[in-house]
């Protein structure tokens, strides 16, 4: 960055605060989206967004002034700006030393609660954990949850504020059930008073945010696998809490792969009802939806490490999910509910048969029936001279027994495609 630019973007003659001033921010940019720029050099404590006459600007709070310090040195001396959304912010510490936002004192009686959950980290207590126990006195619409100066924070909007006045009446000053907390938790205590917000602008469906009136608002795909709550096993050690909805993160992508491909894959264990792919972090990822916990668990048991295609290609690593039922809202090679007839859906996101692929193959979705434990494939191509064949999906009868060869999945009803995208054949 050359020095009249960093002069543009920062102003060193100001005293170092540890709140800082953002500017040129995009539309109604969020505090998800503040928080996610700023947290590689700290903690944030306080957020003011959508500040100024274009409510393109932001104020910033750290814990601690040498983590501002940070982050306005690490961009004054990058050559690339801060950006959120493909926008260069503009950043200078601020003349204030403190973020106050201007609320009701807390008194004064609302539809939104402000809850404080003292004694937990952000990741102790999930935002289903925090639904389940207020929905207990009303329809709850919204829930935001974030960390500030006084700790983990959640916004929680009700109907009307009578609905409000008796959850804060009976929660306020109690602990959350000890059964619906980790084990390493030994208390905590809800402090509730009233916000003055009235209608909590939720933006997207995540870890953190929440909107239980709008099933059609879009998943953050940055957020979609955030913080789940940590269970510690006999041994002390943390436990992953088991879901009935598996995370596939795949590698060394050198074949495409669609929801027909980890259908194949995964229907071996069970039956799929649901895929998502989405690419996160620069690399692809998928969540698939089983009936239930059990064959979820043996299929990521049993598809950890392993290839989807010979040669050590498209290599699943496997974990649960926190999500329990996915939103499906397009059928097509990303995503797909295998819960709903094809006959139903509109006729544009009717899945189309595929021509049979080289050497054979066949469309698994056509080619293949999965009817409890017993399977009936397709053709299966043959892959490249010298490796071994793919696994039958029909050996699943005998699961227990299954030792997964090297190099194959089960369920994998084909090889490798006869030539790698880089013309060089696998190895």
């Amino acid at each position: 960055m050359s020095s009249s630019s960093g002069q543009s973007q920062f102003r060193y003659t100001q005293t170092p605060s540890k709140v800082l001033h953002l500017r040129n921010l995009p539309w109604e940019c969020t505090e998800e989206e503040l928080v996610e720029l700023c947290k590689p050099f700290g903690r944030i404590v306080n957020t003011k967004c959508n500040v100024g006459a274009n409510r393109n600007q932001a104020f910033v709070e750290f814990v601690d002034l040498n983590q501002a310090i940070s982050m306005v040195s690490y961009f004054a001396s990058s050559s690339e700006p801060a950006q959120v959304r493909g926008k260069s912010v503009y950043i200078q510490y601020s003349n204030r030393h403190e973020i106050v936002n201007n609320k009701s004192s807390g008194d004064i009686a609302g539809n939104v609660l402000l809850v404080t959950i003292e004694g937990v980290e952000a990741g102790d207590v999930s935002i289903d954990v925090i639904h389940l126990v207020f929905s207990a006195f009303g329809y709850v619409h919204k829930i935001a949850t974030f960390e500030k100066a006084a700790g983990f924070q959640a916004l929680i909007q009700f109907t009307d504020a009578e609905t409000a006045a008796s959850a804060r009446n009976a929660l306020d000053g109690r602990s959350i059930p000890r059964y619906l907390l980790p084990e390493h938790v030994d208390s905590c205590h809800l402090r509730i008073s009233y916000s003055a917000h009235t209608d909590l602008n939720i933006k997207f469906q995540s870890h953190r945010s929440r909107d239980y009136t709008n099933p059609y608002l879009p998943v953050n795909p940055s957020a979609i696998e955030g913080t789940t709550q940590s269970v510690l096993g006999p041994d002390g050690k943390k436990v992953e809490p088991e879901s009935n909805v598996l995370l596939a993160s795949i590698e060394n992508m050198q074949y495409a792969v669609t929801v027909d491909v980890l259908h194949t894959v995964f229907s071996a264990f069970g039956t799929v009802q649901k895929i998502a792919i989405f690419e996160k972090n620069g690399g692809m990822q998928a969540l698939i939806q089983y009936p239930d916990v059990a064959t979820a668990s043996v299929a990521k048991e049993s598809l950890e490490g392993h290839c989807i295609y010979d040669g050590g290609y498209c290599k699943l690593h496997m974990s649960y999910s926190r999500h329990t039922d996915l939103t499906i809202k397009a059928h097509n090679d990303r995503s797909r509910d295998y819960t709903i007839p094809f006959s139903a859906l509109p006729p544009m996101q009717q899945p189309m048969p595929l021509p049979p692929a080289p050497g054979g193959w066949q469309n698994p979705q056509y080619t293949s029936m999965h009817v409890g434990n017993e399977y009936s494939a397709g053709a299966h191509m043959q892959p490249p001279g010298g490796q071994a064949s793919s696994w039958d999906p029909r050996m699943q009868a005998s699961r227990p027994n299954y030792v997964s060869g090297p190099g194959t999945i089960p369920g994998q009803a084909y090889g490798p495609p006869p030539n790698p995208p880089n013309g060089s054949a696998p190895c």
